[in-house]
């Protein structure tokens, strides 16, 4: 095995493939040895990304790298003997995977703070390595116009494949974290002594309380999901507040809101979003808005909750629009 060190380089000067040599300091070896820099930091993300797909698409990466850095590192000569070159197929293959992950996280609508994960901050350290390489390379082609423009394109996609998949690993991780915190509530509730709030109307396996608790559960995931934060109200079938559940953020008004579509869905047996058409001025039910002291709520997010049948309460979620709200709320009857 030849030694690690060779004196060869001794006087400043490092051989290319292809026999000739050219100083230490030259461009052409600043940028080729940030590319092998890039390499490392990209080896740094493989090693703490727990993901699998993506650990392949960073290691064909890398591969890539080591074929744009073999012609970056070669002469005339050299680059006349290489079999594999950086070519539009290695551009193409990137383009498909962003647009692949940014169908599954959406577009960026904010700027980026790297550090959320260490496999994404990694990410990031890596696609920044990747620009100044570009810079040199571009640098290098003004200079000598000796390279192809084929790897100023390569270059220019790494660093953008990069910077989506630090995304993805950000964004898998919030979803992991939301899943894991229903499941660790799910779990903890179904170990939990059933509370009967109403034995007449609800069996002691599904207790308004537990019910409410699993539901609040699905709600917030749902509004997190599509970025709302809500109030969530359940009462029983006496119109009585059972259980509430604030999001931080949510609008103060949305807290009466929210208990009076569940208390108006629970005394009409119906959701707030049919109720609308009752109590207008020729509706069979008008005037009705205007009873109860205010309660009565005309538009949607309220839905009567039912149990073999009975209807034992109500529930309501306010913070978005009437269309937002009546899909978090369906999210939560969901668990029924």
């Amino acid at each position: 095995m030849p030694n690690v060190y060779t004196r060869g380089g001794d006087k400043g000067e490092t051989g290319l493939f292809g026999s000739s040599r050219t100083p230490k300091d030259n461009i052409r070896v600043d940028a080729y040895g940030t590319m092998d820099e890039a390499n490392s930091a990209i080896g740094l993300a493989y090693s703490l990304c727990d993901d699998q797909e993506i650990r392949e698409i960073l290691h064909y990466l890398q591969k890539r790298i080591f074929v744009l850095g073999a012609e970056l590192a070669s002469d005339e000569k050299g680059k006349e003997m290489l079999a594999d070159k950086i070519s539009q197929a290695d551009v193409d293959y990137m383009e498909c995977t962003m647009e692949q992950y940014l169908a599954i996280i959406g577009p960026q609508k904010a700027f980026i703070i790297p550090g959320a994960s260490p496999a994404s901050a990694a990410l990031h350290v890596a696609r920044t390595v990747v620009r100044r390489g570009e810079r040199l390379i571009v640098k290098y082609n003004r200079e000598n116009e000796e390279s192809r423009p084929e790897l100023v394109k390569f270059v220019n996609r790494l660093s953008d494949t990069l910077f989506v998949l630090a995304r993805t690993v950000e964004f898998n991780g919030v979803v992991k974290e939301i899943v894991d915190r229903v499941k660790e509530k799910l779990n903890r509730l179904e170990t939990e002594q059933a509370e009967s709030i109403n034995e007449d109307t609800c069996d002691k396996e599904y207790s308004l309380l537990t019910l409410a608790k699993k539901m609040a559960a699905a709600a917030r995931v749902k509004a997190e999901e599509i970025n709302v934060p809500i109030v969530f109200s359940v009462v029983d079938s006496g119109g009585n507040l059972a259980y509430f559940e604030r999001m931080e953020d949510a609008l103060m008004v949305s807290i009466d809101i929210s208990v009076n579509k569940a208390y108006t869905a629970n005394a009409l047996k119906m959701s707030t979003d049919k109720v609308a058409s009752v109590v207008k001025e020729n509706g069979s039910l008008y005037g009705l808005q205007w009873t109860n002291n205010g309660r009565m709520v005309v538009f949607g997010g309220g839905y009567p909750l039912k149990v073999n049948g009975e209807v034992i309460g109500g529930i309501g979620v306010s913070g978005g629009s009437v269309d937002e709200d009546m899909i978090i709320a369906k999210s939560a009857l969901a668990v029924l």
